[in-house]
């Protein structure tokens, strides 16, 4: 049955994809407003400038759950993360984010959730940062802290997440991994905010603030 739920999960995203080959080209207006829960997104790093990834590989230390990376690549699919609230209706389809808010963040095509836990991070010795969970659910340390300036999580904003569970930033510092996936950055948490942490919204579907959620209208 799980199996059969990543299948849908993965036509879900498919169909995603395909709409935005199709209407890529409005890239200007869709580049205003605000991240909005029930959105399917891609995260850039500013610093680096590699995209927030996973993959069906494990690490081969620390915890031995499912890796998390940074990736060059735009066109990735493995890149596509899901805003959801942290418990159930506590991120209702289509409301802003607000600054402050503690949200889930669902890797589209495994299931799993964004995570860290008190193991270390295999080149760097920070903190790891792992996908964990079934179908979307997994446990407390699956909730990030977003933290911005203003009201609301703006798509043209720089934001940090910071681990509501150890405090720790969600961060990247440069190191790169060898075979099976060459070329990937290591991801992990930090205690302190700095350039290494900063995060802006990029690819992906967002719900339009407000709409009527019967009609599920989406805005790219």
């Amino acid at each position: 049955m799980r199996g059969a739920s990543r299948d849908r999960v993965a036509g879900t995203l498919l169909g995603l994809l395909l709409v935005l080959s199709v209407r890529s080209g409005g890239s200007t207006k869709a580049s205003a407003g605000l991240v909005t829960c029930g959105s399917v997104l891609k995260l850039l790093n500013t610093h680096h400038k590699v995209r927030l990834h996973s993959h069906d590989i494990k690490y081969g230390s620390g915890s031995g759950q499912q890796s998390v990376t940074g990736v060059e690549a735009s066109d990735d699919a493995n890149s596509y993360w899901r805003i959801r609230g942290g418990s159930e209706g506590g991120c209702p389809r289509g409301l802003p984010v607000r600054c402050g808010q503690a949200v889930r963040l669902t890797h589209v095509l495994t299931g799993k959730n964004l995570h860290t836990h008190h193991f270390p991070s295999p080149l760097s010795n920070n903190q790891e940062v792992s996908a964990f969970g079934e179908d979307g659910e997994g446990d407390d340390l699956d909730l990030w802290t977003v933290r911005c300036s203003g009201q609301h999580w703006e798509r043209e904003a720089s934001v940090r997440f910071q681990h509501v569970g150890t405090s720790v930033f969600l961060s990247v510092t440069g190191e790169q991994y060898g075979n099976p996936i060459r070329g990937q950055h290591e991801v992990h948490g930090m205690s302190s905010a700095n350039a290494h942490n900063t995060w802006k919204a990029m690819e992906g579907i967002f719900i339009k603030p407000g709409a009527d959620l019967s009609t599920g209208h989406d805005e790219l």
